[in-house]
């Protein structure tokens, strides 16, 4: 029997498009000789649809779509499609309206339905606010062999992989009482730095505990501020990677399940495994080059997805601008991106001159727009309200309101996407300007600790072959004066970022554990660090949580971003 994996890229919301890829995928496996294909978690309406499900109409047009797909898909190809489907009990006897659903469709109709049971909560997760879960695992049988379906969260109860049980129940355990034979999982699992050997380890720890190989059909792109890595991957019975697919692109694989051995082997077939371009592993130290894709693809997506072709940012001749822009370059071409110089009479020579050489390196166009007309205009126009008082935050972020002001009339003229460039650091401790250098539709970076910036842009310089499947980047794509300088915002003479920061070495790793790994500040203090230091940065990041509500979507690399995960309150009393 041979099974197909569909790694595919759906936009949420388009039910027509997502149902073709479907279709277009399903013609491949039957050209391919497949019994079975598996598509990702809600495939056919995109993940995560959040509030799109609370409207009727969405859920009529979705169930719709999927009687046109089955009549469509060849006959006698066994497709699992993921949807939502209405719970008919919700009415009568409460529960949620939805159930996130795979459904079996065969011979132009839906056969079996299959309901995910454990719902996520956490991070960006808010399933139960939509769905009910299903109540009992369940398998479809092709020829004699059985099939336990699960979807996505279903696999991430392995009580003695994670050592504490998060659900009452374990389907892969139920299924294996079943007497499956394979177990098949429809995901949209989010990308974050590190997951993907995790993944793999947790599932070959399943099979290993129950005897069952596994086969782990993800989802791939970018919704939002999410991004998924796709990397679908299957597990022989001995807990052996047998095929890993692409990661941070589309893909399609076929494996075959032997009935005879009891077994799962990758494409070779006759009992062979997969060894073709993609190295069977996750290695554990992924680091610049995966965060890159990751950031790419990111934004590619949110270009594509959100109706935009061309992108706008500042560049400041700093390092974050240069790496958005490099990000940006790669993610939908040169050509498509403009960025805007907009020194001050506060701005350095080289970072002029930097600004120009990195526009030179990626072949983007730029536009020089000095701004220091418009800085007296404003200093003549508030001079009355502000005499007697003197310089300071007011009037340094007043540059950076004037170029957010430029930046957004040249994004509403041309109907370019603007791109913020803070990095994490800065968010975390309000380093940044509120409809100044915050203005944005996405801010690529936002998840990308200072420290980090620095290392992909040092990576960016120490020469790749390819980066994502594009075009080969020459090296010393980011000025070395970039890399090499002090960081400053340069709104005033002399200004380095560490006069009100400490070194991005000791923030950091203050802001990595208490954000990422809650510890408190007892606990980051008894690590080594300063108290003072400590103590202060706290307050910072507490301090700025009403800027972080106002800001562009950021794209999510790390275990805890400021984004759709992020609900800390605004105002709120603190304990430290």
């Amino acid at each position: 029997m041979k099974i197909a994996i569909a790694q595919l890229n759906p936009t949420i919301g388009d039910i027509f498009g997502n149902s073709n890829l479907i279709l277009e995928a399903a013609k491949k496996a039957e050209v391919e000789g497949a019994n079975l294909l598996l598509t990702p978690e809600l495939s056919l309406i995109g993940y995560p649809p959040r509030d799109l499900l609370i409207d009727p109409s969405f859920i009529a047009a979705a169930g719709a779509q999927l009687q046109q797909l089955a009549q469509a898909l060849p006959p006698e190809l066994a497709v699992i499609v993921g949807t939502a489907l209405p719970n008919a009990n919700a009415v009568q006897l409460g529960g949620k309206p939805l159930f996130n659903s795979a459904v079996l469709l065969q011979d132009g109709a839906v056969k079996t339905v299959f309901h995910k049971r454990l719902l996520p909560t956490y991070d960006v997760f808010d399933e139960d606010r939509y769905f009910e879960p299903g109540e009992n695992s369940n398998y479809l049988s092709i020829g004699k062999v059985k099939i336990g379906v699960t979807i996505c969260e279903d696999l991430w109860n392995n009580e003695e992989f994670w050592g504490k049980r998060s659900y009452a129940g374990d389907p892969v355990s139920d299924l294996a009482k079943l007497g499956v034979d394979l177990v098949v999982n429809l995901s949209a699992s989010p990308y974050c730095a590190r997951k993907r050997g995790v993944r793999s380890a947790m599932l070959q720890h399943s099979v290993i505990r129950c005897g069952i190989p596994i086969i782990y059909a993800n989802q791939v792109g970018g919704n939002d501020d999410i991004i998924f890595d796709g990397s679908s991957f299957a597990v022989n019975r001995k807990g052996d990677l047998i095929q890993v697919l692409a990661s941070f692109e589309t893909d399609f694989a076929v494996l075959e399940y032997d009935a005879a051995k009891q077994d799962l082997f990758g494409s070779g077939g006759n009992g062979q495994d997969a060894r073709s371009t993609t190295d069977l592993s996750f290695h554990p130290a992924e680091g610049d080059a995966e965060i890159w894709a990751a950031l790419v693809l990111g934004v590619r997506d949110y270009v594509r997805k959100c109706g935009f072709s061309k992108v706008v940012l500042g560049l400041s001749g700093g390092i974050d601008s240069a790496l958005v822009a490099a990000i940006a370059s790669c993610a939908i071409g040169p050509e498509n991106v403009l960025g805007v110089l907009m020194p001050s009479p506060y701005s350095s020579d080289h970072s002029v001159n930097d600004a120009l050489e990195l526009a030179r390196n990626l072949g983007i166009a730029i536009e020089l727009l000095p701004i220091g007309d418009l800085m007296k205009t404003y200093d003549r126009t508030l001079a009355d309200l502000f005499l007697n008082t003197t310089f300071g935050i007011a009037e340094e972020n007043i540059q950076s309101r004037i170029r957010g002001n430029l930046l957004m009339a040249i994004s509403n003229k041309f109907g370019h996407l603007l791109l913020s460039t803070g990095n994490k650091s800065e968010m975390a401790v309000g380093y940044c300007t509120l409809y100044g250098d915050m203005n944005g539709g996405l801010a690529v970076i936002s998840d990308v600790p200072k420290t980090r910036v620095y290392s992909l842009c040092r990576w960016l310089n120490s020469g790749i072959e390819k980066v994502n499947n594009q075009a080969e980047l020459e090296k010393e794509i980011i000025p070395v004066n970039i890399i090499s300088k002090a960081p400053s915002a340069e709104l005033k003479p002399g200004q380095v970022d560490q006069d009100s920061l400490p070194d991005y070495d000791v923030l950091d790793d203050i802001l990595q554990r208490s954000i990422e790994h809650h510890e408190s500040a007892q606990q980051i203090i008894a690590a080594g660090h300063d108290e003072a230091v400590v103590k202060r940065v706290v307050k910072l990041v507490r301090q700025a949580e009403f800027k972080r509500r106002q800001a562009a979507p950021g794209l999510k690399i790390s275990d805890r971003a400021f984004g759709t995960g992020w609900r800390m309150p605004i105002a709120k009393y603190s304990f430290y």
